[in-house]
């Protein structure tokens, strides 16, 4: 939403009409985007593009994954063009940035350009499975995924390409030809322990509350992979795929709230009774978590790291109880059938997110 009340300019008012178009068109956008990309892996018959290597042959426990943080390698400026979409202001000079007019024009409710780790390099096929870091910003994503698939956008609509971010970027899947921020899309599945039967959770993601896909249903928890808060000293003690994840259920599903104080002081995983809880229900079996494989959305080139969480049915219910419907991103509805039948007809039903609809295939196929 706005960030202010005031009459935007014809240029303004046609960025934003651009914008509701990429969230009204989104499922179509992404097919003919992926299309663009006959080279890429489309995973599980969904949209989303990879690389070979990024896909591994099942799912495998997420630890398994070694991470590596390069965060003290001197950070090489993306030498990409400025987005050919971006508006004109009141006076009369156009936006520097695509964040600067997101912020200024249509802002979701929480828009920060908080520290990420930014993905360099990954290998999850080979038995010794890689995701390489080093640093980034939040607007990184924003400024050249979020401007890409705008442009497109603009594109599809009007027959017409402008040279831009997009055009600039001949593989969205070379992660040396533009920044890439992680985010970690989880699918969270309820085991009963006595039937066996699974349920899980989907996620609507309200346009209103969020900068990405909005209108589109996505598993949950999903969270960008990045230190907790702006203090340096969060850059090596957040550097955890389940830290991440941890903060990621405790905020989407238990409702804590995302400020854990670590500002003042790193967060302290071992004594964090949610945190503990988790780490021992994992060391005993009773929750399972898989890496599904990696994958880039072909329209606005968000790369997310696809993953699975299962999780017995009596510490599902002691870590998340009543799951509050709403959440700072949108609404969460009620357990579905982790079935084939389910599934597709979800898929059929519903826009479902690239990243989304690959963690649900790759899942029910996978997960046994």
């Amino acid at each position: 939403m706005p960030t202010h009340s005031r009459t935007f300019t014809g240029s303004e008012q046609a960025w934003l009409r651009s914008r509701t178009y990429l969230r009204e068109h989104r499922l179509e956008l992404d097919r003919a985007a992926a299309a663009q990309f006959p080279d890429l892996h489309q995973v599980a018959g969904s949209a989303l593009l990879a690389r070979r290597e990024w896909l591994p042959d099942g799912p495998f426990p997420l630890h398994d994954i070694s991470l590596r943080g390069l965060f003290d390698e001197p950070e090489i400026p993306d030498a990409l063009p400025r987005s050919s979409v971006l508006p004109i202001r009141e006076d009369g000079l156009s936006y520097e940035t695509y964040s600067a007019a997101m912020r200024e024009i249509a802002a979701p409710a929480v828009f920060e350009d908080r520290p990420t780790y930014r993905l360099l390099r990954a290998e999850l096929k080979s038995g010794d499975p890689v995701l390489e870091f080093g640093l980034g910003r939040y607007f990184d994503s924003v400024d050249v995924g979020e401007a890409a698939a705008h442009e497109f956008a603009t594109a599809y609509r009007d027959g017409v390409v402008e040279p831009g971010v997009r055009t600039a970027i001949t593989n969205p899947c070379e992660l040396r030809q533009r920044p890439a921020n992680l985010a970690i899309s989880t699918l969270t599945i309820r085991r009963d322990t006595r039937t066996g039967e699974r349920e899980f959770l989907l996620h609507w993601r309200d346009p209103r509350k969020t900068g990405h896909a909005g209108g589109l249903y996505q598993v949950v928890p999903v969270g960008i992979f990045q230190p907790s808060g702006y203090a340096t000293w969060n850059t090596h003690n957040d550097f955890s795929l389940l830290h991440n994840m941890t903060r990621e259920f405790a905020e989407e599903l238990g409702g804590i709230d995302e400020d854990h104080g670590s500002e003042a002081a790193p967060i302290d995983y071992e004594s964090w009774d949610f945190a503990r809880r988790i780490r021992l229900a994992i060391g005993t079996g009773s929750i399972e978590a898989y890496c599904l494989g990696l994958g880039v959305d072909p329209t606005s080139f968000a790369t997310d790291l696809l993953t699975a969480v299962v999780i017995d049915g009596p510490v599902f219910d002691d870590l998340f109880g009543d799951i509050p419907a709403d959440n700072d991103e949108g609404r969460v509805l009620e357990l579905q059938p982790f079935t084939v039948e389910r599934i597709r007809q979800l898929r059929a039903e519903h826009p479902i997110q690239a990243a989304g609809a690959a963690a649900l295939e790759l899942a029910i196929t996978g997960l046994r």
